[in-house]
C-alpha cells in the first residue's frame, strides 16, 4: 500500500463519508499518481483537481501532506513549467500557466506554500500573455468551453483572480483590463455567464452590477427541472456547468431563492458522484470518455461544493 492510500485510510476517507471526503480521497490518489507515471505534471491533475484539494485544506478538511506536496515544490518553480513536456491534446501554454498560476495561489492561501514570489513570478507570466482586447484567448473557435479547455471567459476570470491574489498594485493595469473585457462580454451560454460573475464577484460599480444581473438572468432561466445547470437553457445539467454556476452563486449576493437553487445544484452533484468520489466527465459533446476532463470536471466539482457549503445551510 502507497503511502498516500495509508494516509487516505486514517484519515477516513471512503465510501461511507461526505460527497466532500470521498472526492478528496480519489484526488488525494490522482493527483499526485499523474507526475509519478508520466514524468511531467498536467493542468487536469495538478491544475483543476489540485486546487480542489488545496481549497479544502485552506476550509480544514482533512487533506494528506503527501497529496499536493509534490504539485506545490513544482508549482513554486514557474521558470520550468513551459519545459514540463507533452500534455496530449490539452497542451494549451497559455491555459496551462493560468491554471498552475491559480493552483499556486490556492496553496499560499491553504498554507501549502509561502513562496509569493513565485507566485508574483507566475501572475507576470500569465499577465504577459493577456491580449490586447484584456482577456485571455482559449478555445475561442469554441461554442462552449469545457473542464480542460476552459474557454475565453472563464480563463479571463481565473487569470483576474489570481493576478489580484499575486499583487493588485503590480497588476493593476492588466486587472483593469480583464475586468473591462468582463463588463461588456456577450455571455450567451451558461458557462460564459457563471465565468463573468467569478470575474466581477468584487466589482460594484454600475457596469459591473448590470452585466452581473444580465448573468445572473441567464444562469436563473437555465436551471434544469431537476437542478443544475447545462451549458444553454433547455439543455440537461452537466456536472462541470454545474459547478461553475454553483461557485458563482456562492458568492454572489442574496436574490430570490438564492439558497434553494445552491441547495438543488448540490444535490445534481451529489447524485451524480461515482461511488469512486470523482464526477462523470462534461465532454463536447456529451458523453464522452476523458481522463483529462473527468479530473477537471472532479476537481470544479469539489470547488463548488466546498464553496457552497456554507450558502446551502442557510434558510
Amino acid at each position: 500500500m502507497t503511502v498516500i492510500a495509508i494516509l487516505v485510510c486514517l484519515c477516513g476517507y471512503g465510501d461511507e463519508g461526505t460527497p466532500e471526503a470521498r472526492a478528496i480521497a480519489y484526488l488525494a490518489r490522482e493527483v499526485p499518481r499523474w507526475p509519478a507515471e508520466n514524468r511531467c505534471f498536467s493542468c487536469h491533475n495538478n491544475g483543476d483537481a489540485a486546487r480542489g484539494l488545496l481549497q479544502a485544506a485552506r476550509l480544514g478538511d482533512p487533506v494528506p501532506d503527501e497529496a499536493t506536496a509534490g504539485t506545490v515544490r513544482w508549482l513554486e518553480h514557474p521558470e520550468g513549467w513551459d519545459r514540463n513536456g507533452g500534455d496530449g491534446p490539452f497542451n494549451d501554454r497559455v491555459l496551462a500557466r493560468i491554471e498552475f498560476a491559480a493552483a499556486l495561489a490556492d496553496a499560499i492561501d491553504a498554507r501549502r506554500s509561502k513562496d509569493r514570489g513565485a507566485l508574483v513570478h507566475a501572475a507576470g507570466q500569465v499577465a504577459a500573455d493577456q491580449g490586447g482586447d484584456g482577456s485571455w484567448r482559449v478555445d475561442a473557435e469554441a461554442t462552449v468551453g469545457s473542464p480542460a479547455t476552459y474557454g475565453t471567459a472563464l480563463a479571463t476570470a481565473v487569470a483576474r483572480r489570481s493576478l489580484l491574489a499575486a499583487d493588485a498594485t503590480r497588476f493593476a493595469a492588466p486587472i483593469d483590463r480583464a475586468g473591462r473585457w468582463l463588463r461588456r462580454a456577450d455571455a450567451r451560454n451558461v458557462l460564459d455567464a457563471a465565468a463573468v460573475r467569478i470575474g466581477l464577484e468584487r466589482a460594484g460599480d454600475p457596469e459591473a452590477l448590470a452585466q452581473r444581473r444580465r448573468c445572473l438572468e441567464l444562469i436563473l432561466k437555465s436551471e434544469a427541472a431537476g437542478g443544475g445547470w447545462g451549458p444553454f437553457p433547455n439543455a440537461p445539467a452537466e456536472p462541470f456547468d454545474t459547478a461553475v454556476v454553483l461557485i458563482a452563486l456562492a458568492g454572489s449576493e442574496d436574490f430570490p431563492d438564492r439558497s434553494n437553487r445552491i441547495r438543488r445544484g448540490r444535490n445534481f452533484l451529489i447524485a451524480t458522484q461515482r461511488p469512486d468520489g470523482s464526477w462523470p466527465e462534461t465532454t463536447r459533446p456529451p458523453d464522452g470518455e476523458s481522463y483529462a476532463e473527468r479530473l477537471s470536471t472532479t476537481g470544479w466539482a469539489l470547488q463548488a461544493l466546498l464553496a457552497s457549503r456554507e450558502a446551502a445551510r442557510r434558510p
